[in-house]
């Protein structure tokens, strides 16, 4: 295992294209004062005492060591000692809506976006829970197993976009399968699902829904629903290339307005006596549904990790710091060996 303790150092690295533009400016302007003087070959061979190629070759040592130097600045850090840690938390199982009408501006950006940000934040805010991530449309699938790993959480997070499930619609019963099936054979009162959707379904997916709820409820489960988008509805924004062209129209041409149902939300979180939250612009409800897991019988969980790290930025200062010394020890003259031996080389009259 490993890590790097000071990760702003790694922007850094963004002045190599620079010290290169610098460096290729600086040949080119020296080649343009040498034509001012005459004949650029006649020059050329007039200077014989300065190498391009060492001039080349100091360069390119100066940028390992800067190089080097940066990686020691980020102090990468190699986990030595592993040990298990006893922590007490609550399962919980993200159902994320990504379906085209979740790409609706009501929220800002969008109902999506606005909802992967509230649950980076809440990631942010977990002590000792594991977190599991399920992602559904016309159809539900595992983005992320249950886990400890917060940060694989939000690599997982970033993932998600509509294009992930190519069946359209709203199957929130087969999110809600998938979630209970993903908590494994246990049974308790340590496990939460948290459904965030717009919840706009046809009658007998609604159906279906609530008897899914109903399923998770006997085995002591309970449902939170956050509600997106408004009760008044809004178009969906036809995207291409990143950006909104036009809105999405049905087959007689018309614009396909997209609009919030609450009330099979409020159904679902009723069911297995759960909570239902609206969400707004300025609050997802997340913190609210937290706060409601947080009074949840926590489990406790056994898991091991490192708990002590070496630091080995030593090794990359020390490559830094030779680099800088070789560089430093090159001469832009040209050797006398090379002379002697190039003499031998040159054709004689």
């Amino acid at each position: 295992m490993y890590k790097f303790e000071n990760t702003i150092f790694f922007y850094a690295f963004g002045l190599l294209p620079v010290f290169l533009a610098i460096f290729i400016w600086y040949c080119y302007r020296a080649k343009k004062n040498f034509k001012k003087l005459g004949e650029l070959g006649l020059i050329e061979q007039l200077v014989t005492e300065v190498s391009k190629t060492k001039k080349t070759s100091k360069f390119i040592l100066f940028l390992f060591s800067f190089s080097f130097l940066i990686l020691g600045l980020c102090n990468l850090q190699t986990g030595s000692k592993m040990q298990e840690v006893k922590r007490e938390g609550s399962d919980i199982m993200i159902c994320l809506d990504v379906s085209n009408s979740m790409l609706a501006q009501d929220l800002s950006p969008n109902r999506l976006e606005r909802a992967k940000m509230a649950i980076e934040n809440m990631i942010d805010k977990l002590q000792g829970d594991r977190l599991g991530i399920i992602v559904f449309a016309g159809e539900a699938y595992v983005q992320l197993p249950i886990t400890t790993d917060y940060s694989s959480a939000k690599l997982f997070l970033e993932s998600i976009n509509t294009k992930i499930i190519p069946t359209q619609g709203t199957n929130i019963a087969d999110a809600i399968n998938q979630a209970v099936e993903s908590f494994g054979k246990d049974e308790g009162k340590n496990k939460a699902i948290v459904i965030i959707t717009d919840g706009e379904n046809n009658e007998e997916d609604k159906e279906s829904a609530v008897s899914a709820a109903e399923e998770a409820s006997k085995k002591n489960m309970v449902i939170h629903t956050i509600g997106v988008g408004s009760a008044e509805g809004v178009p969906i924004p036809n995207i291409i290339d990143g950006y909104a062209a036009g809105y999405k129209k049905d087959n007689a041409g018309n614009t396909i307005v997209t609009k919030l149902d609450a009330k099979i939300l409020q159904e679902i979180a009723e069911t297995t006596k759960g909570v239902y939250v609206q969400a707004s612009s300025s609050d997802v409800g997340l913190d609210a549904i937290l706060t409601k897991i947080g009074e949840l019988d926590k489990k406790e969980m056994e898991s091991k990790m490192y708990s002590d790290y070496e630091d080995q930025f030593q090794i990359f200062l020390l490559a830094a710091f030779l680099f800088l010394v070789i560089e430093t020890c090159i001469s832009e003259r040209v050797s006398q060996l090379w002379k002697k031996l190039n003499v031998f080389k040159t054709p004689h009259a």
